[in-house]
């Protein structure tokens, strides 16, 4: 667990979800927005905060970069990047599709679930038959390795190499696991990777 209020971020999908962890306490909104993230952030934004009873301010921030929709991606961005320069703290970078490994944060009150360990295939539909994937492997919750670097592949090669793995496909990306990725491992320097 952290003493730290982290915000994270993740709009690069149909999902906008939004996690916050603060007092040892974490609070999550996962909304499927379609294209409407940037309509729906600030306001969704103010309702985790306002469910927290916290004031509106994180010390560390966590976006996803995708592979995700060219405006969701940078909806989400410009917003954490315009909030970490006005609270002047860190914007850390994490790949959306290591929000989608059913990893579990324990700690911060979702402990019912067991923090698996092992290697994970996950993806995201890229359509005509192809998806965004990668393979992980997962430590205590989070990616500790990349086993395949995220990249667009045909569905049947991508299932060959998932082929034995537990597959976690097409979710809502979890904003807690974004949170514990990226003060893991997060880059303060990053780029958007669009689908």
């Amino acid at each position: 667990m952290t003493d730290q209020t982290v915000l994270s971020i993740e709009s690069g999908t149909s999902y906008l979800s939004l996690g916050l962890l603060a007092g040892g306490r974490s609070f999550v909104r996962v909304l499927e927005v379609g294209r409407t993230a940037a309509e729906r952030l600030p306001a969704e934004l103010e309702a985790l905060y306002a469910e927290a009873a916290v004031a509106m301010r994180a010390d560390v921030i966590v976006v996803g970069t995708g592979p995700g929709s060219y405006t969701g991606l940078r909806v989400g961005a410009s917003y954490a990047l315009g909030l970490g320069r006005a609270w002047s703290v860190p914007v850390l970078g994490v790949p959306t599709l290591e929000a989608l490994t059913g990893g579990a944060v324990t700690g911060w009150a979702v402990a019912d679930r067991a923090a698996p360990d092992g290697v994970v295939a996950v993806s995201m539909d890229a359509r005509k038959e192809h998806v965004y994937g990668a393979v992980y492997r997962l430590t205590d919750g989070v990616v500790s390795e990349t086993v395949r670097p995220a990249a667009k592949y045909a569905l049947s090669d991508f299932g060959a190499l998932a082929s034995g793995l537990p597959w976690h496909r097409d979710g809502a990306p979890d904003p807690l696991l974004l949170a514990a990725n990226g003060l893991h491992h997060g880059q303060r320097e990053w780029e958007l990777s669009y689908l």
